[in-house]
């Protein structure tokens, strides 16, 4: 398989299990494509010509050649420095060679432009009856709050580095958390657990949470009890990073009652908390496996590919007669 149909394929499936649609999506290729045709050669030429195809942001071959033919991968949830150096050495160690490496989180370019994944939210929030334009503005501010931040960063060191070591990198985070985020909302809406311990169990059903349980990462309730009701479940694992931390009074009056999320900051917690949710972490690192794994298994379905696992990622293939897609 090639580099290039990595990603290609990535996307695709990162599209066919975004919670907005594929109406939506197609309607802001068009528009990313109309403003395209606007700029003038200069601004043409600076521009990420991926963006006519590719709605995510933050997944990108950061370097490589598409048509490099790929069999085997170093791939984890982070991929810095550290990480390039261990593939250079396991290549000069090893009769058989590293292909690629493949992060989950965002470094280079994908990094620079993590806050434009963050609309996603806006169009999430809004399908639970949450006025637009309220979701808008305090969104807006949000994103402005994270570009600032990422602003400063060195957004290409570990980019360089396997540029100079010769090796293909490539990010895949919305895509894969598309698919954490479909595949769980679909086996709470299927299960329909009434307790929070009922959710609890749900998700230590599943190898990725069972796994990370023995690591003592194990799914926890951050605000509630055990035989707190569920009621309307938001799945909160896609969007780039935490959304605005003024919301949840909002998400409260929706009818939402309890949001299971990778990861809440303290400043977001307490707003929950006054808002009366029930907060589940699912944890992170174990929800971006999950969510990774679900998408290898829809790019990669006949076991092509063969994967050394770094930085808190383990492969787990689907069997036959499991859910292999949300």
């Amino acid at each position: 398989m090639k580099l290039g149909e990595i990603y290609r394929r990535a996307v695709a499936v990162g599209i066919d299990h975004d919670l907005r649609g594929r109406e939506e999506i197609d309607r802001l290729i068009k528009a990313e494509k109309e403003r395209y045709e606007k700029l003038d050669d200069n601004e043409k030429a600076a521009y990420d010509l991926d963006r006519l195809f590719n709605p995510f942001a933050d997944t990108r071959i950061l370097y490589g050649d598409p048509e490099t033919e790929v069999k085997k991968v170093l791939i984890g949830i982070d991929l810095e420095v550290g990480e390039v150096l261990l593939a250079y050495l396991l290549n000069r160690d090893r009769s058989e060679k590293i292909d690629c490496l493949i992060a989950h989180h965002p470094e280079g370019r994908a990094l620079a432009h993590l806050a434009e994944v963050m609309k996603l939210q806006v169009d999430l929030l809004s399908q639970y009856g949450i006025a637009v334009s309220v979701v808008e503005q305090l969104m807006e501010k949000r994103m402005a709050e994270v570009e600032r931040r990422l602003l400063p960063i060195n957004h290409n060191r570990t980019v360089d580095v396997a540029r100079l070591l010769g090796l293909p990198f490539l990010c895949l985070h919305t895509p894969a958390d598309n698919c954490v985020t479909a595949y769980l909302k679909k086996k709470f809406d299927q299960e329909k657990p009434l307790l929070l311990k009922d959710l609890l169990k749900i998700l230590l059903s599943i190898p990725e949470y069972q796994a990370a349980s023995k690591l003592e990462g194990a799914p926890k309730i951050l605000h509630g009890s055990e035989n707190s009701r569920c009621g309307q479940i938001y799945v909160d694992m896609t969007g780039g990073t935490e959304g605005s931390k003024e919301i949840f009074d909002k998400i409260a009056t929706s009818g939402i009652s309890t949001i299971v999320g990778m990861h809440f900051s303290e400043d977001h917690l307490e707003k929950a908390k006054k808002a009366n949710l029930n907060i589940v972490m699912a944890g992170h690192i174990a929800s971006d496996t999950l969510g990774l794994n679900l998408l290898l298994d829809a790019i990669d379905p006949e076991n092509e590919l063969e994967f050394i696992c770094v930085s808190g990622f383990e492969r787990r293939r689907r069997s036959l007669g499991e859910e292999k897609e949300p």
